[in-house]
């Protein structure tokens, strides 16, 4: 592991890295004439010079082209794509650009592109995307007929559960239901993976109807399909544990205790290892749950073999961390646990992440450190940073400062003040978020922190103290972002000179190029003719 990556985190960690290869800025404060003048610099032409110094590698893929795509300019966008030689990442990128048109409100030049994508299962994932966006934007019937164009069956029964989605979001209950029937025929007729996805999402479209009777049928029927075979993939909450966070919210945890009282079923997974988390010999007994009675259940120890593993029961209390009451939160805790303890270890790390962060978040700071303390001593104070995170998150702020200096690791202590100024910001304290900047060793850190204090002390109107904490950031790419983050809040004459300190102060246009759609719409084009010529 590269030296200080678990104490600063992986996000803070890479950015810390990349922004102290770009040096400090400047002392003479470059630019900041430009922003204090009276005339407002041509950034169209700023750009131009600018862009024909950077390189166009890597500019075909990513932010870029969606912001081309988002601003009118879906032609360029796709075009920068289709100069990417790899047909599965071209395709990927399309399926992308297809997205992004489609959320700017440009349907009909995202089916167009949808249309244009060579690879066939790529242009079926397109259109089904755009199947739901019809049916928001009020064109059910166009929305149908598409949904009739897909080609290959595994996805049907997905589209299909989709628009139904869509029209109970929109109150069309009774097209909802007539659509999730359909999406429930095709999945009971074709087996294919993906099934439980579906029903999940039709779970969802049954309690919009209010059919409460249905929802827990087809979520016995995603149970079921769960339990029969080998879930593998763990990139994204698995639909049990869709349902079973759904199901926990309305305070019924009896499905999830049956599941953990219930060893694992017969489906057998590559290298014939049994599917599910087998837990450990030492359960003797079941849990044991008094109905109705979350708070005082008694839990104890599971069999050694359960149908719910580490990794949905760590999405479960994702799926619920924000939005849970204290009483479920407990309970929920209170098994977790259990479950680590006679676990075999395997997601063993997801799960007490997870858990310590819930607790957290619901003010449960001693048994929250205490689970951070099983940890090897560099792990173990990069979860107390995150416990204050979460801690400031809540709204403890107080409590989440006086917990970040009691960490014993400076790295891991800066990283945990950081979230606490970004918390403090937010909430409408500037005046004590930068306050609390002061007691950050790292300089780096201080930068990072200040950027959110500028960003919310402009946000409440004070521009100039703003841009005066800009000048305190010691670090050139540190600074730039500040000042980006201004550009967004200040009035068009303005944030054109503040955009043109950035490209000074950076030494190029990436910084500010996101935040320049609003004030120049054309500059994106402007980039991708450059790159383009």
């Amino acid at each position: 592991m590269s030296e200080g990556l678990a104490q600063w985190g992986p996000e803070l960690f890479m950015t810390r890295e990349r922004e102290l290869r770009r040096g400090l800025a400047p002392e003479n404060d470059v630019g900041r004439d430009i922003a204090q003048g009276g005339f407002e610099p041509c950034l169209l032409t700023l750009l131009r010079l600018s862009v024909s110094r950077q390189s166009s590698a890597g500019l075909a893929s990513g932010w870029f082209p969606r912001a081309l795509a988002r601003t009118g300019h879906l032609v360029r966008a796709a075009e920068l794509a289709y100069t990417i030689s790899d047909e599965l990442k071209q395709g990927t990128e399309l399926l992308e650009l297809v997205q992004a048109a489609a959320g700017a409100g440009d349907l009909g030049g995202a089916q167009a592109l949808a249309e244009s994508i060579p690879l066939r299962q790529v242009r079926d994932q397109a259109l089904v995307a755009l199947v739901p966006a019809w049916a928001r934007a009020g064109e059910c019937d166009r929305a149908v007929a598409l949904a009739e164009r897909i080609r290959y069956p595994h996805n049907w029964g997905w589209v299909w559960a989709l628009l139904a989605k869509a029209l109970a979001d929109s109150g069309d209950i009774d097209e909802a239901l007539r659509f999730a029937a359909r999406a429930d025929d095709v999945v009971s007729s074709y087996a294919a993976d993906g099934t439980e996805q579906v029903l999940a999402l039709l779970v969802e479209v049954a309690v919009a109807s209010g059919d409460h009777d249905r929802a827990a049928a087809l979520a016995d029927r995603v149970e079921d399909i769960t339990r029969s075979r080998d879930s593998t993939g763990w990139s994204e909450p698995r639909p049990l544990a869709v349902v079973l966070a759904r199901e926990a919210l309305a305070g019924d945890l009896d499905r999830l205790d049956a599941l953990l009282r219930t060893p694992p079923g017969p489906a057998v997974g590559a290298g014939g290892t049994v599917c599910g988390w087998a837990l450990g010999e030492a359960a003797e007994q079941h849990m044991v749950v008094p109905e109705g009675d979350l708070d005082e259940a008694a839990v104890r120890p599971f069999p050694p073999g359960s149908s719910l593993d580490a990794w949905d029961m760590a999405c479960v209390l994702d799926a619920v961390v924000h939005s849970a009451d204290q009483e479920v939160v407990l309970a929920l805790a209170d098994r977790a646990e259990t479950l680590l303890e006679t676990g075999d270890g395997r997601d063993h790390d997801i799960l007490l992440r997870s858990l310590t962060l819930l607790l957290a978040r619901h003010g449960q700071v001693e048994r929250a450190m205490a689970l951070a303390g099983r940890l090897d001593p560099d792990l173990s104070v990069a979860r107390q940073a995150d416990v204050v995170g979460e801690l400031a998150r809540s709204g403890d702020t107080g409590g989440a400062e006086a917990l970040a200096h009691t960490i014993n690791d400076r790295r891991a202590r800066d990283r945990a003040l950081i979230e606490v100024v970004r918390e403090l910001a937010w909430r409408g304290d500037p005046g004590w978020a930068e306050a609390l900047v002061h007691s950050i060793n790292d300089r780096w850190a201080q930068g990072e922190a200040l950027v959110a204090v500028v960003r919310e002390t402009a946000r409440h109107g004070d521009h100039a103290r703003a841009e005066a904490l800009t000048r305190s950031i010691a670090y050139r790419a540190t600074r730039a972002r500040a000042v980006a983050a201004l550009v967004e809040l200040s009035e068009p004459s303005h944030a054109r000179r503040l955009a043109a300190q950035v490209v000074r102060v950076a030494g190029d246009w990436d910084p500010v190029l996101p935040v320049l759609e609003r004030i120049v719409p054309r500059s994106v084009a402007v980039v991708a003719d450059r790159m383009m010529s």
